[in-house]
């Protein structure tokens, strides 16, 4: 390419690395695939999301038991503004997560309600994410979530999975067809 310098190059190779680190903890959270979690951070990474305040790998069995109360969600990530300094880079990405979430049980967010309808919670926000390229890897070195705005509305999920055998439906961990 006429113009590009190496240096330009290796930015946006390095950009790319880490735009795919933040899809693929989104794909971890959405499939609760704590194994791929546990990939995408350093070892000794920590974590923010207000509930949790902590070690990166004390985050990842947290958050699991967390999903474990939801049925479904799905975290779609939007603007991603990346800031490189040799190997570290700081992020700011914009984030809409939807989660269906049984009533009956509650996750630590809606409060447990017998014969209440499931909701329907969508939280938006950013992630102030850092990194570190060690070993010629990046990694997450901190993710702190921030949150902008929420809102709860009973789950209007009607499909019946049963008569619909033939569609693909998404499932958590490594049985969804994504895999």
């Amino acid at each position: 390419m006429d113009g590009v310098t190496a240096a330009e190059l290796r930015a946006l190779l390095d950009k790319q690395a880490i735009t795919e680190l933040v899809y693929k903890m989104a794909r971890a959270v959405d499939r609760c695939d704590a194994p791929l979690m546990h990939s995408l951070f350093h070892p000794d990474a920590t974590d923010d999301h207000g509930m949790f305040q902590g070690s990166a790998q004390d985050f990842v069995p947290w958050v699991m038991d967390v999903l474990a109360n939801m049925d479904a969600t799905q975290h779609l990530i939007g603007n991603i503004l990346i800031e490189i300094e040799g190997d570290r880079a700081s992020s700011e990405t914009y984030f809409v997560a939807h989660h269906r979430i049984a009533s009956a049980r509650g996750n630590g967010f809606i409060a447990a309600e017998a014969g209440a309808p499931d909701q329907f919670m969508v939280a938006g926000g950013r992630y102030l994410d850092r990194f570190e390229r060690r070993n010629g890897q990046w990694r997450f070195s901190h993710r702190h979530a921030v949150y902008d705005w929420n809102t709860e509305n009973p789950s209007t999920d009607t499909w019946d999975r049963a008569a619909l055998a033939t569609w693909a439906f998404g499932t958590r961990g490594t049985d969804d067809a994504s895999y």
